[in-house]
């Protein structure tokens, strides 16, 4: 099946829709038995019966079920944001003194879950630059039980090899998790390469139009069974219905949307590699940059990030240019229709930054005409330095 077809039709019964196009919301929080065998017997089934919506919603259910086979895992599961399908996740395979791996530029909300939460409960975790084999292996411990990845990950757009550090992982019995937002489901597949859990940030291409807050884990229905009956139901972070509608119609354009948005990228990354006041830009596919060949065996599509480094390390001159773009809109996130600027300078604090270079932006050019952008960035770099 291609991914239009699972986009359009995977798990779409249309006489239960009484033939309506799009699936309807099921909006309830309790569903009726006819009798008490029948009720004892969807108590004990309760990932597959819809009971309670707090477990399993039809509309919620059908989005999992896109969203397994669009990631080619068994089975899915739909959390309230992205950072509780990462949490939950994580959680679930770890347990008090065990001790995880992850990569040094991972999503800053994980790297507070793992440095600020999980030590209470005994769990350490140990960072890696995510390209260095040797370092993984010299730091794995005997009680590591999570390797956890984002690949790419979303300044500086690194790339792990997914399939040599999944190898490793299962010669020692150690789970992995990679966080595939960057790319999405048309855009990679980690689990072709061995991955075992795949989380996403559904608020950004999965969504597509900044309406929405939910996440996904995809992977073995094994896995997700046992999360579904401890973290899923326990923590109670789900996917609304409504949320998971929203999905379900923002997946039926997310083929149209990631080719578009490739193309502008490309159209945008090469005005700003030929213009005076930029000194570089950073994507995958970008020859110069340093995983350049592993992005491309690994990955299909490229998305509509790109982070670009302005010849200034003046933070006036660059909130200046910042503040001049029209077209671009000061904001956090991505995978909207609308294009973004995140300037490294806006985690500035008394002017301590985050570690990131202070001239660093990271761009995402939405479904904006091109032309348009490039004006847009054209006239706001002709403003000030230089």
């Amino acid at each position: 099946m291609t991914e239009e077809e699972i986009i359009l039709h995977h798990g779409e019964n249309e006489p239960e829709f009484i033939n309506a196009f799009s699936p309807p919301v099921y909006q309830t929080s309790n569903f009726r038995f006819q009798t008490v065998d029948a009720m004892r017997h969807a108590l004990q089934s309760e990932k597959e019966i819809s009971v309670y919506s707090r477990g399993n919603n039809p509309t919620v259910r059908l989005f999992e079920k896109k969203m397994a086979s669009l990631e080619k895992t068994e089975d899915a599961l739909a959390f309230s944001s992205g950072i509780a399908a990462i949490t939950c996740s994580i959680l679930n395979s770890v347990k008090a003194g065990d001790h995880i791996i992850a990569i040094e530029e991972v999503y800053g909300w994980t790297k507070v879950f793992f440095d600020q939460y999980l030590p209470g409960f005994g769990i350490t975790t140990s960072y890696f630059n995510g390209n260095d084999l040797s370092e993984l292996n010299s730091i794995i411990q005997a009680n590591t039980k999570l390797i956890y990845l984002e690949s790419p990950s979303s300044w500086f757009f690194s790339i792990q090899d997914l399939k040599s550090i999944s190898e490793i992982a299962r010669s020692r019995n150690i789970r992995t998790i990679c966080d595939n937002s960057f790319a999405s489901p048309l855009g990679q597949n980690p689990s072709q390469f061995g991955i075992d859990l795949i989380v996403h940030s559904a608020s950004k291409y999965l969504g597509g139009h900044s309406d929405l807050v939910g996440g996904v884990v995809c992977g073995p229905s094994e896995i997700l069974s046992g999360l579904f009956k401890e973290e899923y139901m326990n923590l109670g972070a789900i996917m609304s219905p409504n949320t998971a509608w929203l999905l379900i119609r923002g997946l039926r354009t997310l083929s149209i949307r990631l080719n578009h948005l490739e193309k502008t990228r490309e159209t945008i990354s090469a005005f700003l590699l030929q213009h005076p006041k930029i000194e570089g830009i950073i994507h995958p596919f970008e020859p110069d940059h340093p995983n350049h060949e592993l992005a491309k065996r690994q990955m299909r599509l490229g998305g509509g990030l790109v982070s670009v480094f302005l010849k200034t390390n003046d933070p006036a001159q660059i909130e200046k240019f910042c503040n001049s773009l029209k077209q671009f809109t000061l904001a956090v996130s991505w995978g909207g229709h609308e294009s973004l600027v995140f300037p490294a300078v806006s985690l500035m604090v008394k002017q301590e930054h985050s570690g990131l270079p202070i001239n660093m932006i990271r761009l995402y050019v939405g479904l904006d005409d091109p032309r348009d952008l490039i004006n847009d960035l054209d006239n706001a770099l002709s403003l000030g330095f230089l």
